[in-house]
C-alpha cells in the first residue's frame, strides 16, 4: 500500500521516521512519500522525502503573519504532491496548524486520513474537535487520559502507548555514567541540576532567567542548561551572563541521566524527564498578560504531561509573571536527595510508566494502521 506522511518540526519527524519502519515491518510491499526531515528520509528513502521542515516550520502569530504567502504556496504544493501519489491513506503526524486544514481538503477528495499524535486540544483550541471527527477517518493518541477525553467529543480514539518509550529505550543503554559526562564536559564534581528552558527562543528569554536566580540559592550544586542546536548558543549566553550555569548542546537524555533532578519547562521535555526517573519542578514564566489570561484559554487542570496522565499533581508546577524564586527553591529543596517530596515522586514516576505503557508502541500502531486499512479493502 502507498502511505503519504506529513510532519513539520523535529519530534514529529523523530514519531514519523518510527512509524514508517514499523510500517515497514507491518506491510513489506509499502510505498512512501512524505514531508518530514532526516530521520523519515533515513527510515523511508531519501528521494522519497518531498519538503524538509525546516522550509515549512514557523512559530508564533508573527512568523506566520510574516510568511502567509509561503504557507499558502507551500500547501497547494503539498495537496498537488499528494494527489499525484495517490495514497491509500494520508498520514498526518502532530503539526495541527497545516494538518488539519490537510486533512478538511484529504477528506473533500476522498483520501482516507488518519492522524497520528492528536492535535492538543484538550489544553486549548478546542474547536479543532469538530473538525478532527468530521475530517479524520481514525485518530491515533499517545496519551492514556486522551481515551477519556475524545469519546466525550463523540471521537473514539485508537491508543497503542506513547512512541516516546521506544525513543527513551533505544537511547538508555548509550547514555554515559555521571562521571563520563562531567568529563565530557569539563564538569566539577558537585551534584547536578538539570534545566530543561524550552526549545524556542521566547521560552529561553523567559524562563532562563528565572532559572538562573534559582541557581544562586543552591551554590553546591552544579547547574546546566541543555541546549538545542537549532537555537544559536549566543541566545542562551545573554541569558546566562554572569552565572556559573553550565551549557551543553543535544545531549538533553545525558544530562538527565547524570542529574539530580531537574528544572523544566513545560512541554514534553516533562514527560521525558519522568519516565528517565528524575524528580523534577515545572517552572514556566509567563507575561502578565498570558498569566492572568490563562484561565480563559488553557482548559486542562495542569501543563505538564506528567500531572495530566496521572490525574493529579504528581510534580509542582511553579507558572509565574515575575523573577520571585521562593517557591520554585522549596520545590526544588523538597525533591532532592533527603527531601520529603522525593520518593513519593519517584513512586509516582513507576505509575506513570505503567500507564504510558511499555516500548514497542510505534510497531503497534503502524499494525493497527495496515489492519484498518485492509479490512477496509476485503
Amino acid at each position: 500500500m502507498k502511505y503519504y506522511l506529513i510532519a513539520g518540526e523535529p519530534s514529529g519527524d523523530l514519531h514519523g521516521a518510527n512509524l514508517i519502519r514499523g510500517l515497514r515491518k507491518a506491510d513489506p510491499e509499502a510505498q512512501f512519500r512524505f514531508w518530514g526531515g532526516d530521520l523519515m528520509a533515513d527510515a523511508g528513502g531519501k528521494t522519497n522525502l518531498r519538503k524538509h521542515y525546516r522550509e515549512t516550520s514557523f512559530f508564533g502569530v508573527v512568523q506566520v503573519l510574516k510568511n502567509l504567502r509561503t504557507i499558502r504556496r507551500q500547501m497547494e504544493e503539498c495537496r498537488q504532491d499528494v494527489a499525484a501519489f495517490a495514497p491509500d491513506v494520508l498520514i498526518l503526524v502532530d503539526y495541527p496548524g497545516f494538518n488539519m486544514k490537510m486533512a478538511r481538503w484529504a477528506h473533500t477528495h476522498g483520501i482516507r486520513t488518519f492522524y497520528y499524535i492528536a492535535p492538543k486540544v484538550w489544553a486549548s483550541r478546542e474547536g479543532r474537535v469538530k473538525a478532527i471527527r468530521r475530517y479524520v477517518d481514525r485518530l491515533f493518541v499517545i496519551f492514556p487520559f486522551e481515551c477519556d477525553y475524545f469519546p466525550n467529543h463523540g471521537i473514539e480514539p485508537l491508543f497503542e502507548g506513547n512512541p516516546l518509550v521506544d525513543v527513551l529505550e533505544a537511547r538508555r543503554n548509550t547514555l554515559p555514567a555521571p562521571e563520563e559526562f562531567r568529563r565530557r564536559n569539563n564538569l566539577d564534581e558537585r551534584p547536578i541540576i538539570a534545566l530543561l528552558a524550552g526549545s524556542r527562543v521566547s521560552e529561553i528569554r523567559k524562563n532562563l532567567p528565572l532559572m538562573t536566580r534559582l541557581a544562586k540559592r543552591f551554590p553546591e550544586k552544579q547547574f546546566v542548561v541543555a541546549g538545542v542546536h537549532w537555537l544559536d548558543r549566543s541566545i542562551y549566553e545573554r541569558e546566562l551572563d554572569g552565572s556559573s550555569i553550565r551549557y551543553v548542546c543535544d545531549q538533553t537524555y545525558e544530562t538527565l541521566a547524570a542529574a539530580q533532578a531537574a528544572v523544566v519547562a513545560s512541554g514534553t521535555a516533562t514527560l521525558e524527564t519522568a519516565l528517565l526517573g528524575i524528580p523534577e519542578v515545572v517552572v514556566y514564566r509567563l507575561s502578565a498578560l498570558e498569566y492572568y489570561g490563562m484561565p480563559l484559554v488553557v482548559r486542562c487542570p495542569w501543563i505538564s504531561l506528567v500531572n495530566l496522565n496521572l490525574g493529579h499533581e504528581a510534580v509542582a508546577e511553579v507558572l509565574q509573571s515575575n523573577l520571585d524564586i521562593s517557591r520554585a527553591e522549596r520545590e526544588l529543596r523538597a525533591i532532592l536527595p533527603g527531601g520529603e517530596r522525593r520518593e513519593r515522586m519517584l513512586a509516582d514516576f513507576e505509575e506513570l510508566r505503567r500507564i504510558i505503557g511499555g516500548p514497542g508502541a510505534s510497531d503497534r500502531f503502524a499494525r493497527r494502521m495496515v489492519e484498518l486499512l485492509k479490512n477496509r479493502e476485503s
